[in-house]
């Protein structure tokens, strides 16, 4: 099969290239559309229906037509001279709120991107009054708009909406202030609109220069870049369809996420092709450069598959997880890696045979043989000091675990600490009113015995939860129009975001309701804070299932791969001591040093998959060339240097390219600790575990590693030495490098 795709696409490459553009700019094109539809804002929608805050909302939904896709905003308004409001001030804000939900927001037009290609999401906000400072310094507006706030239509409607706003009331005399999650997101994204674009253009360049400076070629430099944005945009569009199709919903941080391993694994995958053309086309300058493509794209496409279905596997046991997240991330990770993997097998193959020798133009390195270099010496050094370098190695990853000592997960939303125009209006509203009351903790309550619900029958639960200590105040009731539900508002002492929020909707007020619910009714604690609250039970459950179950797969995949009992052994605790330093290296950071309430919860999961499943790819490559090369007459340890020499180049160059994609995240405010630990792992999985620490292990204890299946040494020279290219026959499996 990856023989016939591989040969296909190498004999008709134009026809392979001339497709796979179409289908990346029309489905790139078609992308952000879909994308909106399989997205969602409610993190609660991901909880399982038996947790309270998700059966709160879903009362919410069904019983006071909260709208799933709708977030709001909350809109401050204070004299501009700093006095108090008096009654006309007041009278004055209502008028012109009623002015403002009786207008429709036009959405601006994107002028870099065409109009068929951003949803039109123009609307009439809901707005409301909501209440007035205890000193009067200012009153509030909530205002509801409809859409994600990630939606780039959404994003501007607020823009437009906040800016009308802002005149509107600036004519009466009057200043604003704006603030909530769509807020925060906008105010966010402008002010890092510069480091994000100067950061990609970075990294872009990065990888660029560092093709250049290996390939010293034009086309190996720009193609990488060119492939993986057309297969890219297909996966982009196969993902978004996919959800369509099975209904499932997307995270907003997903596609993000997708376009970073995306880029990152491509080019890795093109890499491995390009360093083993160069080295056939060096081998037999004689040969149609067409046919060495198609040999090697056949030969490098088994291990690009293996690699590609660690991934695939490895993220197949999210569909374990009860959080809904982590359910949605794993499948849709999964089709966006098959999808880069048939490009690898198909247009990357393609670009080789349609390109030949002119992929290094202007190089002249395929005339000559390179010398050594370091990575001869560094591959001589870790086979003669195979204990010194193993024990240096694990002493470093020991002591970059330790920082794990005292970890804390943060379920917060990734604040970064930048100090935004929405972040300065909710410390205004704090020092007046309590903390939660932009964003309260809601008590459900709904009757099970078919009687209409009053105010007076939920007194109780009221003045009990009035008493509960970090609840500042409670609003008064508000009955569905059935009276079949009724809904508290807590507006907390405490931030919404932060671990005493989330504390006090589990502990306190939970156990309040449970002991003051009236009979013949059933109360849910919602909110914020309570959903974070029931999201760490649902991560902490995923993580003792996910975890065992995909090392468990993973150990398979390499059992059956390398067909011995040590090597994979070997290799899954390198992975996850790996993973281990890496996850203590980003608490020590992150938690200990900068002060963070601790890493967020996604990450030890999200970095577990990834670094053991990428991680493990580099590991194969290099325990596949040592298996190779101790097939070849002497001692063990020569033919690991010999492994280590040919795979450093390749797997470093990979793991630098991997690392700086996953450098990119870090341009995305709240996703420092994922930019950081992802970019880490992957450094420490090429160059510390695939380099030192498994090649090391791999010398001291020799071809038993291969136990119970030790490869036998035989006497025909290797094909890939100097002395024999012409002559020596090519073997089934050839080694990737």
């Amino acid at each position: 099969m990856i023989r016939a795709l591989t040969g296909y696409s190498t004999r008709h490459p134009w026809k392979v290239i001339t497709l796979w553009v179409v289908l990346g700019v029309a489905l790139s094109a078609l992308t952000p559309i879909l994308i909106s539809r399989v997205t969602q804002n409610q993190t609660g929608e991901f909880l399982p229906r038996s947790y309270d805050s998700a059966a709160a909302l879903q009362i919410s939904q069904e019983r006071f037509g909260v709208d799933p896709d709708a977030t709001t905003v909350t809109v401050l308004v204070a004299r501009s001279d700093g006095k108090a409001l008096g009654p006309a001030d007041q009278k004055q804000i209502d008028a012109e709120a009623a002015k403002l939900a009786q207008r429709r927001v036009a959405m601006p037009r994107e002028d870099d991107l065409p109009a068929f290609m951003v949803p039109d999401r123009s609307q009439t906000p809901r707005i409301a009054p909501a209440m007035t400072a205890p000193d009067r310094s200012f009153a509030l507006l909530s205002v509801q708009l409809l859409g994600n706030p990630v939606d780039k239509g959404v994003q501007g409607v607020y823009r437009a909406f906040r800016d009308a706003t802002r005149t509107q009331f600036a004519e009466t005399g009057m200043r604003t202030g704006f603030t909530g999650g769509l807020a925060d997101t906008v105010d966010t994204t402008d002010d890092n609109k510069t480091a994000a674009l100067v950061g990609s253009a970075l990294v872009m360049g990065f990888i660029v220069l560092l093709n250049v400076l290996v390939f010293r070629g034009v086309l190996a430099a720009v193609l990488p870049l060119v492939a993986v944005a057309m297969i890219g945009g297909v996966a982009g569009g196969a993902v978004s369809g996919a959800a369509m199709l099975t209904g499932r919903k997307l995270d907003a941080g997903t596609p993000g996420l997708i376009n970073v391993v995306l880029l990152g694994i491509g080019i890795d995958y093109l890499l491995f092709l390009l360093f083993r053309f160069r080295e056939h086309l060096r081998a037999r300058p004689e040969q149609n450069a067409r046919e060495a493509a198609a040999q090697v794209s056949g030969r490098v496409g088994t291990a690009i598959t293996s690699a590609a279905l660690t991934i695939v596997a490895a993220f197949a046991t999210l569909g374990l997880a009860t959080f809904g997240q982590f359910r949605s991330l794993g499948p849709a990770i999964a089709v966006a890696v098959l999808v880069m993997l048939l490009g690898s097998l198909t247009l990357m193959p393609a670009l080789l045979a349609a390109a030949g020798r002119k992929m290094f133009w202007p190089s002249k390195t395929l005339r000559r043989e390179p010398s050594a270099g370091r990575a001869a010496r560094f591959g001589t050094l870790v086979a003669r000091r195979p204990l010194t370098m193993l024990a240096v190695s694990v002493a470093l990853l020991a002591a970059l675990a330790a920082g794990m000592v005292g970890i804390r997960m943060d379920y917060g939303r990734g604040d970064s600490g930048a100090r935004t125009a929405a972040a300065a209006t909710a410390a205004e509203i704090s020092r007046a009113m309590p903390a939660g009351v932009s964003d309260p903790t809601s008590v459900l309550v709904a009757t099970t015995d078919g009687t209409a619900l009053t105010t007076d029958r939920l007194d109780g639960l009221a003045k009990a939860l009035a008493r509960v200590d970090g609840v500042g105040q409670v609003a008064p009731t508000v009955l569905a129009e059935d009276r079949r539900a009724a809904r508290i508002d807590l507006y907390t002492t405490a931030d919404p975001q932060s671990r005493q929020a989330r504390d006090l909707a589990s502990g306190p007020i939970r156990a309040a309701v449970a002991g003051h619910t009236p009979a013949g009714t059933t109360a849910h604690v919602g909110g914020t804070a309570a959903i974070f609250a029931d999201i760490s039970t649902a991560v902490d459950h995923d993580l003792k299932i996910v975890f065992p179950v995909a090392a468990a797969l993973i150990a398979l995949i390499l059992l059956l791969l390398l067909r011995s009992l040590l090597a994979p052994l070997v290799l899954m605790l390198a992975v996850g001591l790996g993973f281990a330093a890496t996850l203590g290296a980003a608490t020590l950071l992150f938690q200990h040093v900068l002060g963070k309430p601790g890493v967020s919860f996604t990450l030890p999961l999200v970095l577990f998959l990834f670094v053991v499943a990428l991680g493990t790819d580099y590991n194969i490559l290099i325990t596949d060339r040592i298996r190779e090369e101790m097939q070849r007459p002497g001692p063990a340890r020569a033919a690991v240097a010999r492994a280590v020499r040919h795979t450093t180049p390749a797997i470093a160059t990979a793991g630098l390219v991997l690392a700086g994609s996953f450098a990119t995240l870090a341009t995305t405010p709240g996703s420092e600790q994922v930019a950081f630990a992802m970019a880490l792992g992957i450094m420490l999985s090429a160059l510390v575990l695939s380099l030192v620490l498994v090649p090391a292990l791999a010398a001291l204890l020799g071809r038993a590693i291969w136990w119970p299946l030790r490869p036998r040494p035989t006497a025909a020279e290797h094909p890939q030495h100097p002395q024999h290219r012409a002559s020596a026959p090519q073997p089934d499996r050839a080694t990737v490098y």
